[in-house]
This record gives C-alpha cells, sequence and structure tokens, in this order.
C-alpha cells in the first residue's frame, strides 16, 4: 500500500499541534493516497500505453540509459532487461532494437556528452514539460530496475533533471511513482496481472522478447486459422464451430491485453 500522503498529512498537523488538523491531514493525505495508488496501477497495465518518441529522442534516450547504466562501471542484468522492455514498449522493431542496442553502448562511453545531448532535447523536441517528465520517468524506470541507486549514478539523474527543466520536487514525485509501480509489480495483483500478460503471449504463441509486428502478424495467422466463418463454409459440425468461436474469443482477448500493454497501433 502507500501511505506517504497520509503520513506527510498527519505530519503537518502535528506540527501545529492541533488536533482537528491532525485529523484534516490525515483525511486528505488518504485521498491523495487513493488517487496516486490508482494511477500507479493505471501506469502499470499500461491502459496509456509508452509514449511514441521521435527517432532524435530515441536516440538520446538509450544512449543517455547506457551512459547511466555504465556510471558504476558495470551494467548490470537488471539494467539491460529494464533497457529491452523498454525497447519493445517504445514498438521497435528488429532493425531498431539493433540501432537502439549501438545508442546505449554509445552512452557507455565515458566521452557520450550527456548534458549538452539533454540541452538539444529540451531546446528542440522536447520544449512540453509532460514529454520531459516522460523521458525522465522513463530513465528512472531502468535506472532503479536493480533496486537502489549509487551516488554516481543519483547524481547523474539529478543533472538530467537540471537540464530538462524538472525541479527537484517532481523529480521526487516521478521516483516516487516509479518505486510506488515497482511494489504494485510485485504484489499479489501485480503477481496476477503478470501472469495474464504471460498468458496472452502464450495465447498468441510468441514470447515478451517478440516485436510488435510479429505479435500482429501471429494474431491475423491464428485468427485466420481459427475463424468459425471458415469452418461453416466446410459444413463443420456446431461442436467444431463453437469451439472455434471460443478459441477466436481467446485470441481476441489476449491480443486486446497485448495492444493495450505495448502501445501496439
Amino acid at each position: 500500500m502507500i501511505y506517504w500522503g497520509r503520513i506527510i498529512g498527519v505530519l503537518i498537523g502535528l506540527l501545529t499541534r492541533n488536533p482537528w488538523l491532525v485529523l484534516l491531514g490525515f483525511i486528505i493525505g488518504y485521498q491523495v493516497d487513493r488517487g496516486f495508488a490508482e494511477q500507479v496501477r493505471a501506469d502499470w497495465r499500461g491502459r496509456q500505453g509508452a509514449r511514441r518518441f521521435p527517432v532524435p529522442v530515441v536516440r538520446v534516450l538509450f544512449q543517455s540509459l547506457g551512459h547511466l547504466a555504465k556510471s558504476d562501471g558495470r551494467v548490470s542484468e537488471d539494467e539491460i532487461r529494464a533497457a529491452r522492455s523498454l525497447m519493445h514498449r517504445l514498438g521497435l522493431g528488429p532493425t531498431q532494437v539493433r540501432q537502439a542496442i549501438a545508442w546505449f553502448d554509445q552512452g557507455k562511453e565515458p566521452s557520450f556528452p550527456f548534458r549538452e545531448a539533454l540541452q538539444q532535447l529540451r531546446d528542440g523536441e522536447l520544449r512540453r514539460a509532460e514529454q520531459r517528465a516522460e523521458f525522465l520517468k522513463l530513465m528512472l524506470e531502468v535506472s532503479l530496475s536493480k533496486g537502489g541507486v549509487d551516488k554516481p549514478e543519483r547524481d547523474l539523474l539529478w543533472a538530467a533533471s537540471h537540464e530538462l527543466g524538472i525541479g527537484r520536487v517532481e523529480f521526487a514525485q516521478l521516483e516516487a511513482m516509479v518505486r510506488a509501480q515497482r511494489v504494485f509489480r510485485d504484489s499479489p495483483h501485480g503477481l496476477r496481472d503478470q501472469r495474464q500478460l504471460e498468458a496472452a503471449y502464450q495465447t498468441l504463441g510468441v514470447d515478451g522478447k517478440a516485436t510488435n509486428s510479429e505479435i500482429k502478424k501471429a494474431y491475423r495467422r491464428l485468427m485466420n486459422r481459427n475463424h468459425p466463418d471458415k469452418l461453416q463454409g466446410r459444413n463443420a459440425a456446431p461442436d467444431a464451430i463453437v469451439e472455434a468461436e471460443q478459441k477466436t474469443r481467446e485470441i481476441r482477448r489476449a491480443y486486446d491485453m497485448l495492444k493495450a500493454r505495448r502501445g501496439i497501433r
């Protein structure tokens, strides 16, 4: 559960030494926690899908992720998995994934102009505040994938926040949201959600490493193979038609889930 709103509300109330303000702080904090938790669940389930950035932004994103990951001297397996997962969420195809990996490797070089690259984005493709916040949030997701953030990486994240024009309060809110998402993912609800996602991949005969294009092809192939209209044209038995109808519903539900999670268009 997320209790920071209640904790902060009560602490502010205690500073006033007024029991009614303590109660008011708790009530307001409860409402904040509830709204924040709903936002976390919605974001984790991917209802809105990952924002699609133009190529220059994707390039700097993965270069920056490589720079962050290498800042402590070693790129962890968790960071690599998180970066690969992000490539799929952004809808990158096989050629684009290879390019993103090359950008990630470029960013690992000590000479990569981290601050300058972010400044150019702020003045160019990321002019809107919500775009810059989304960009920084994706960086935080990969950085926090290994659990904690050491000092060199923390310093780079602060620098990124500064170059993107994001204040420390908003940075702290973004980090809290990413950490809350991780808590939800590891909770019983999150684990059940993950099992449903894995079942959707299995229904389509693909795995989590499949590209969006491969998922689309698998869906179309299975729908073409199992559609009940084809069986009716062959004078199939009623039981076979009922089974085909059930199968196509399962295929469609699985595809709808993956479309929402991965932003497939």
